[in-house]
């Protein structure tokens, strides 16, 4: 049998990133910060490096980290979890992502995909067995109909995977597109593996709304959140589970075969950080909406058609309508001419879209986000737009 990854190109973070460096790019690619994530984080994750302990902790993380999980999203989003059965530690968010597809979806099984998406999840279904079916979400704003629902879910359907906020496109659900979403899945029975991995990267003020607190929604949704996001620590790769225990008890079947566990320093300085207050996770949005706001109004003034963007580490340029049409091709001649690295949205179709779209991060510091938006700007005069 042939490996379901044996065809995958090289993900297109690496392609790029690796244009980056060859060109001496200012990398706006790949969605990580310039800084290290909080000291005091890091200091307890050091402490505890040294302290002990530095054996294998539970395979479902420990303890009093899984309590922090459960305390964490009863304060900001009103879940109540019990710690001991309905949380768990994992690897990254993307080591969540496949033991939750490995463990619930099998032969024959048709899971539901919203692209753009993050391109780990239909090699995933496609490895565990399943068959993707994509709904091909509505730009500008990247909405979905119920007819859009409907032309996908069938008696078949087992799972579907939902990523709010949405990255790549930088868009927050509403209350109303949840409720949509949480009636097709009531109506097939069918299990929602929910990567909200940006739940508290939303900007304006706009409220983030798990599925799991959607009517319907408590007992059929896989929770996936990342320490990497709330903590701008994305090396660390830690994850957080949260699900009813009968589907948590099938998803560490696969977490045990895959990771097993997650470094126990690491996992007690989440534990910290997850019992921070208020004001931290305020701060960490603030931050970023001002960097947010001075990207996006730089690239208005330049004249590039960009997106608002209303959650996550990015923002999106239309070049389609700038007359281009191979979004992919653009990136890389922005990386080779003009010394700037983006991420091509059609990287994240399972077809080439009609859309072309770009992708920027501006989780960056002040004088990365200025040097690219200069050679940004060189770009645009060559383009003859406004700027």
């Amino acid at each position: 049998m042939k490996s379901a990854f044996a065809d995958l190109p090289v993900t297109i973070f690496d392609v790029m990133s690796t244009l980056a460096r060859d060109h001496e790019a200012i990398n706006l690619g790949q969605g990580f910060p310039d800084d290290d994530g909080p000291e005091d984080i890091r200091q307890v994750a050091a402490d505890a490096l040294i302290r002990g302990p530095n054996q294998y902790p539970p395979m479902l993380g420990l303890a009093d980290t899984r309590v922090a999980i459960a305390e964490h999203y009863r304060a900001f989003q009103a879940l109540d979890l019990d710690p001991s059965r309905e949380t768990m530690v994992t690897s990254g968010g993307t080591e969540a992502l496949a033991s939750a597809i490995l463990a619930l979806v099998g032969d024959g099984d048709e899971v539901v995909l919203f692209q753009p998406m993050y391109d780990a999840y239909a090699p995933l279904v496609r490895r565990a067995g399943g068959t993707p079916r994509h709904v091909t979400l509505r730009a500008p704003d990247w909405s979905f109909t119920e007819d859009d629902l409907r032309e996908v879910f069938s008696p078949n359907t087992r799972a579907i995977v939902f990523n709010n906020p949405l990255n790549p496109g930088a868009v927050v659900y509403s209350a109303d597109q949840l409720k949509l979403l949480a009636k097709l899945c009531i109506e097939f029975d069918v299990v929602a593996i929910c990567d909200e991995v940006w739940e508290h990267v939303v900007f304006d003020g706009r409220p983030f709304v798990s599925m799991m607190g959607v009517p319907g929604m408590r007992d059929r949704t896989v929770k996936i959140g990342s320490a990497g996001k709330m903590f701008s620590l994305t090396g660390w790769k830690v994850g957080l589970v949260a699900a009813a225990p009968h589907l948590l008890t099938l998803v560490a079947k696969a977490h045990q075969f895959l990771t097993f566990t997650t470094p126990p320093n690491l996992q007690i300085a989440v534990g910290y950080g997850l019992r921070k207050d208020a004001s931290y996770f305020a701060s960490l949005r603030k931050a970023l909406q001002t960097k947010r706001d001075y990207f996006v109004g730089a690239m208005e003034n330049m004249g590039y058609p960009i997106r608002q963007s209303e959650g996550t580490y990015f923002a999106t340029v239309d070049v389609g309508a700038l007359g281009i049409d191979d979004d992919a091709a653009f990136a890389k001649r922005l990386v080779s001419d003009f010394g700037v690295a983006s991420i091509p949205l059609s990287a994240f179709y399972a077809q080439k879209p009609s859309t072309n779209v770009l992708r920027f991060c501006f989780a960056k510091n002040q004088r990365t986000l200025d040097e690219g938006l200069a050679r940004l700007r060189r770009a645009a005069r060559e383009l003859g737009l406004k700027g």
